[in-house]
């Protein structure tokens, strides 16, 4: 108990703040947009008003703050590596597929809020970014990879063909607010529409 006590007592550093104010903005951007307050996030953040600019000049450079860390590559990577691989193949799919939606739809609908017509520009020349975007690919492909002898494409352009369905799957501007269900998503990908005896027939190609 005292060990919890003194853990509790220690004071934030600047970064430790920081992350701590963004993580309590970031909910209510989705509620309020920019017209969010330091006072809801203080509140938010269980910290009086004053704490916000020892760490942040302004209202808006923590809220630019937290839209980047909101579009920040890698978040999902634990999530990915959390699938089992010994799980079927359309299972493991669905799983990727349901993170992905999540993750597009919270998007979208920041960028709603906050009136982006786009996600921000990333920095120039920064090797984290290009490593966390790497990073988050290569475990959704290792997610498929296991039936690679079961393909007949290779596992990155499987990847890349749910993500791109997903991603339209998703945007309410392309699905007039009828988005796809993972399945749609998966069986398409996987399956295809039509049957291959239908196909080879020629019984829809007349």
């Amino acid at each position: 108990m005292d060990e919890q006590r003194r853990e509790r007592a220690r004071p934030m550093s600047p970064e430790e703040r920081r992350e701590a104010l963004i993580a309590a903005t970031l909910p209510l951007l989705y509620d309020h947009g920019r017209g969010v307050t330091t006072r809801l996030i203080a509140e938010s953040a269980g910290v009086a008003e004053g704490t916000i600019f020892r760490v942040f000049s302004s209202k808006d450079e923590l809220v630019d703050a937290t839209v980047a860390k909101a579009f920040e590559p890698g978040r999902m990577v634990a999530d990915l590596r959390a699938i089992p691989l010994d799980a079927p193949l359309r299972e493991r799919a669905l799983a990727l597929t349901g993170l992905m939606q999540r993750r597009f739809a919270g998007v979208f609908v920041l960028m709603r809020k906050l009136g982006m017509a786009g996600p921000p520009e990333p920095p120039p020349d920064d090797p984290g970014r290009t490593r966390a975007i790497d990073e988050t690919l290569q475990a959704m492909v290792d997610l498929i990879s296991p039936d690679q002898a079961d393909l007949r494409l290779p596992a990155t352009e499987v990847v890349t063909m749910l993500r791109l369905l997903t991603f339209s799957g998703t945007h309410p501007k392309f699905t007039g607010g009828d988005t796809l269900t993972a399945e749609q998503i998966v069986d398409t990908v996987l399956y295809g529409a039509v049957t291959r005896d239908q196909c080879s027939s020629g019984r829809n190609h007349r």
